[in-house]
């Protein structure tokens, strides 16, 4: 078997939720910028929702239109007092692994659910750079996974 990498640089979907956005786009920020790093200005795009119990079905929509090799989501989801923090990130997380394996394109997580946040000034700064690390990962992921299926796969787009 032949595989064929194309030349192509890859297309990346950035789903970001909107709650706590001042926290959740540190990590878009640093997935930018290491990104950019290995893999120059390869086309991202960012759409927005307004929380994370959206980001399943957007990240669908986006699988299933093929424009892209990878969509990355990221979110804060935090105890609110209303409902268990916990059942909502869950339900994120079962349904984005479902929307990569009934599409095949890979849906990274940057998801984040902390056992306690309170809206001081220390959490929030605490979680803001925790926010731009977990960026990074999350590129780096994404380069990998995209390497390795170029292997697999003949016309994924590296």
């Amino acid at each position: 078997m032949t595989i064929s990498i194309s030349s192509q640089p890859s297309r990346i979907a950035i789903i970001r939720a909107r709650w706590h956005a001042d926290i959740v786009d540190r990590s878009v920020d640093s997935f930018i910028a290491e990104w950019q790093t290995t893999e120059g200005a390869s086309p991202i795009d960012i759409f927005d929702v307004p929380g994370a119990l959206e980001i399943p079905l957007h990240a669908q929509t986006l699988a299933r239109n093929g424009r892209y090799s990878a969509i990355v989501a990221t979110a804060f989801v935090v105890d609110g007092g209303i409902y268990r923090h916990e059942f909502v990130a869950n339900t994120v997380l079962d349904a984005m692994m479902r929307v990569q394996l009934d599409t095949g394109v890979p849906v990274l997580s940057a998801v984040l659910t902390p056992h306690h946040f309170q809206e001081s000034e220390a959490h929030i700064q605490f979680f803001k750079e925790h926010f731009i690390i977990k960026g990074r990962e999350v590129a780096s992921a994404c380069r990998h996974i995209l390497t390795e299926r170029a292997k697999l796969l003949p016309s994924v787009t590296v």
